[in-house]
């Protein structure tokens, strides 16, 4: 790894393109993109070097950091790689280009830069080269990368000057004390596996591999101030407790996500991700939910995601596809451009309540078509008749969704030469799956699900005054944040229904009709109540006028009675 090396042009091969087009990739496909995505971030870390050139700081010269780094390389590469190829290295390169651009905040900038000089003792310690630089604390911690944090005992509060030197995998790390003097920590964070209180070890979720290989191992990464999104994050040390539970979830996943017939649209080997960053809590109690309800991933951070842990494997395994494929799409389009968007959002998204714009959409269909060959493995792997209902209402919804998706890119004539290549992919395999048979009580709950997102979305997001325009609708002014409640609810049959969504769902629309009339009566604009009864009134007495409201419910004003 050096940064004077010159990278040849990368040339995706026709057959790896097309596994990702189709919407899944195998083990070759994405190891092209995290090639390409390695040499991204070395051409990003020499940008980021030499703008940090001339940067004011108590530190030793960044070049100095990079010294260290090569010659641990040289020594010992394949640990460098993984901290460069880290989710969180990519996050801290991306974070500082835009504090030096000035459009990112955070710490002092000579903290942050200091970054770098943590990288390079943690490459020192596992190579066993010789260091000694200058690094920020704060309240007396250093976080090294891919391994994990020094406390200094007694460290000074906030932000401050310390001392680190390695030699033959040792760390020792020197600072000011919180009164007066200064205080030292010595520790071997190659061998020391468990929390010393001042030296926090890295965690990781391990699974073995079906062929009998060195296990999977994901970082489970608590500590490093890079782990976010973009922000400068302090640690959130997960408990003994809740690290167990990580473990026993993601194990259970991994088993759900191994698929015999090889990779495919929706088939995630766990090998493929590096990181998972727990978000929001700490500690095994409170029980949270069966399903997830935060994630995310970044384009910077390739292989990583943040998860807020929740209490079902299958939930899990769902958002590993998920956020793999934001991760898969997001190296796609650092190597092609895919369309020419003009970031305004005006476009229908059936998996958010807002409107959305065009690489928006995008990174959607590409996710949810993951999220559906998920749910088609399910469905054919179903043992009894609740689980095929279940895993077919997911698949009808999610690939009837993202079919919509598909037409609006396709119809928008806005994705280049390779966009459109990539969204015809889909194309074909969301059109293979629109043909295959799923149980007719699922089919129909997911139809009627799509249909209520939708119409909802427009009664809470479209003017009825404004005239269409031939660029899309025109919104509210009023708009806010709404819930949608729906998609989840209507997975299974009620077996003794009571609200209007619950006889809807049950396939009882006189009785539905009736319970939104209930509700309208006190309110009759409420979307919500709104939405359930043209979507009942449609599935009561389909024809001409029906179809007219699901097309443009918004402008039904008022509402009839009956």
């Amino acid at each position: 790894m050096t940064s004077e090396q010159h990278l040849a042009p990368f040339r995706m091969p026709d057959r790896l393109f097309a596994e990702l087009a189709a919407g899944g990739g195998s083990a070759a496909a994405v190891a092209f993109l995290e090639r390409a995505e390695r040499a991204r971030r070395l051409l990003l870390l020499r940008t980021l070097l030499d703008d940090l050139a001339a940067l004011p700081t108590p530190l030793a010269p960044v070049s100095e950091a990079w010294r260290v780094l090569k010659e641990a390389a040289g020594k010992s590469p394949e640990p460098v790689e993984r901290l460069l190829l880290a989710p969180a290295t990519g996050g801290w390169i991306s974070h500082m280009l835009r504090r030096v651009h000035g459009t990112a905040t955070g710490p002092p900038l000579w903290v942050e830069a200091g970054h770098l000089s943590a990288l390079a003792l943690s490459a020192s310690v596992q190579a066993g080269t010789e260091a000694a630089l200058d690094v920020p604390l704060t309240g007396g911690r250093l976080p090294l990368p891919g391994l994990g944090m020094v406390r200094l005992p007694d460290g000074k509060e906030g932000l401050a000057l310390g001392r680190a030197t390695t030699a033959g995998g040792e760390l020792t790390v020197t600072g000011p004390g919180r009164t007066t003097g200064s205080v030292r920590v010595t520790c071997r964070p190659l061998t020391q596996r468990a929390d010393t209180g001042t030296w926090l070890p890295l965690r990781a979720l391990t699974h073995p591999r079906p062929d009998g290989g060195a296990p999977v191992t994901v970082v489970l990464e608590d500590l490093d101030p890079y782990r976010d999104l973009d922000d400068h994050l302090p640690p959130a040390r997960l408990d003994e407790e809740e690290v167990r539970e990580w473990q026993r979830l993601f194990g259970e996943a991994a088993r759900l996500l191994a698929h015999p017939d090889g990779p495919g649209p929706g088939r995630v080997d766990p090998a493929m991700i590096r990181a998972i960053v727990p978000f929001g809590r700490t500690a095994a109690s409170p029980p949270p939910p069966p399903f997830v309800q935060v994630s995310a991933s970044s384009g910077d951070s390739f292989g990583g995601m943040l998860i807020v842990r929740p209490s079902s494997p299958l939930a899990l395994a769902e958002t590993l596809v998920h956020e793999l494929q934001h991760s898969k799409l997001a190296a796609l389009l650092h190597l092609f451009p895919l369309l020419e968007d003009d970031r305004a959002e005006r476009y229908y998204a059936p998996w958010r309540t807002d409107p959305r714009h065009l690489t928006g959409l995008l990174h959607g269909v590409y996710a949810f078509t993951g999220v559906a060959g998920f749910w088609r493995d399910r469905l054919a792997g179903a043992q009894d008749d609740r689980t095929a209902d279940t895993a077919g209402y997911h698949f009808a919804l999610r690939r009837l969704q993202s079919r919509l998706v598909v037409r609006t890119l396709l119809a928008e004539g806005r994705l280049t030469p390779q966009g459109r290549a990539l969204v015809s992919g889909l194309a074909r395999t969301l059109d293979g799956w629109l043909r295959e048979p799923v149980p007719h009580g699922a089919l129909t709950r997911a139809r009627t699900a799509a249909a209520l997102h939708r119409t909802e979305w427009r009664l809470r997001n479209v003017d009825p005054a404004a005239q269409a325009a031939s660029d899309g609708p025109r919104f509210r002014l009023d708009r806010t944040f709404w819930s949608d409640v729906r998609t989840h609810a209507f997975a299974t049959r009620p077996v003794a229904p009571h609200t209007a969504d619950e006889h809807l769902a049950a396939g009882d629309t006189a009785a539905a009709l009736t319970g939104y009339a209930e509700r309208l009566a006190a309110d009759p604009a409420e979307p919500h109540a709104l939405a359930g009864w043209i979507v009942a009134r449609a599935a009561h007495d389909p024809g001409r006028e029906t179809r007219r409201m699901l097309a443009r419910p918004e402008l039904l004003q008022p509402l009839p009675s009956g």
